[in-house]
């Protein structure tokens, strides 16, 4: 899928991390201070981000995934990561707004805020034609992909208001929201229609963000994680599966550089993991100038 994803702008390839991305090295204090609120955490991707996290120096991390047993493994593996990081959890179903509520506020009733939000839940089933596809697995798809997005959004986002504020009074970076999203939201692929419009209904709700709350410091990224060989990712076609090239390690790495402010001038738009940083640094007034990366419908005239 990585291959796929590089498709749409001419950047260096990346399938692992590499140095610029490094929250051991490169990035190691760059989330010095901040708290970070992470759904989908029990494994992969997620599980990852929170490590990455712990590793750039972050002081306290907040993780919640349906499994209580995974959130443990999540836990111990941040604590190895970093001692000094603290870390809760709470079982969460994302598609339930009590329950994502109760969560962001047990995390900002222990730790005092939240300065990046990582809405990292997410759902894919076989993929199948709409004349064929099941009802109910096909809603779940939005139910877990947007509105569990949507729920992290929702009531994370007057913490990140006041992060945002915190931050720009130290001359720091806060107020960051990350929302996972797909190179599934820019293709049209038989079979993949409840999965597809669901991330690309992500990048939109990311606009939408950055239109509503960019002003109060908001910083909203929508990210493609690569192609990884998660329980997820398999669940696509098996000649697919030759695309699942890329590490966890690697969007984890992604999200963290976004969070660390190098990025902020791209809030509101799509970015993938694969692309090389600092290739998308040079295109940065390009970027601006043409308004790339955003979900736009072209026509001639």
């Amino acid at each position: 899928m990585s291959s796929i994803g590089t498709q749409f702008l001419n950047f260096k390839v990346h399938h692992s991390q590499y140095s610029d991305i490094d929250p051991k090295t490169t990035l190691k204090g760059s989330a010095s201070g901040k708290t970070i609120f992470l759904s989908g955490a029990s494994r992969g991707i997620g599980q990852a981000t929170a490590v990455a996290f712990a590793q750039a120096g972050a002081e306290a991390i907040y993780i919640t995934a349906r499994s209580e047993k995974a959130l443990e493994e999540t836990k111990t593996k941040i604590k190895e990561a970093n001692p000094k990081t603290r870390c809760a959890y709470m079982v969460c179903d994302v598609t339930d707004a009590n329950q994502v509520k109760a969560a962001i506020e047990d995390c900002v009733t222990q730790f005092g805020s939240i300065d990046v939000a990582d809405a990292n839940a997410g759902y894919l089933d076989k993929w199948t034609k709409i004349g064929e596809s099941d009802i109910s697995s096909w809603w779940l798809s939005w139910e877990i992909n947007l509105k569990g997005a949507y729920y992290v959004v929702r009531y994370a986002i007057p913490h990140l208001i006041e992060s945002a504020r915190k931050h720009s009074a130290k001359g720091s970076s806060g107020g960051h929201l990350i929302l996972i999203s797909s190179v599934g939201a820019q293709l049209l692929t038989p079979g993949a229609s409840d999965y597809q419009t669901s991330k690309h209904a992500v990048n939109r709700l990311c606009e939408f963000v950055n239109v509503d709350h960019g002003e109060d410091g908001i910083k909203c990224f929508a990210i493609h994680p690569g192609g990884v060989p998660t329980a997820l990712g398999k669940n696509m076609p098996e000649a697919m599966h030759a695309f699942l090239v890329d590490q966890p390690e690697l969007a984890a790495g992604f999200i963290v550089w976004l969070c660390s402010g190098k990025a902020d001038w791209a809030t509101g738009r799509y970015l993938s993991s694969n692309w090389d940083v600092h290739e998308l640094l040079q295109m940065k007034d390009e970027i601006i100038k043409d308004d790339l990366l955003v979900n736009r419908l072209r026509t001639k005239g």
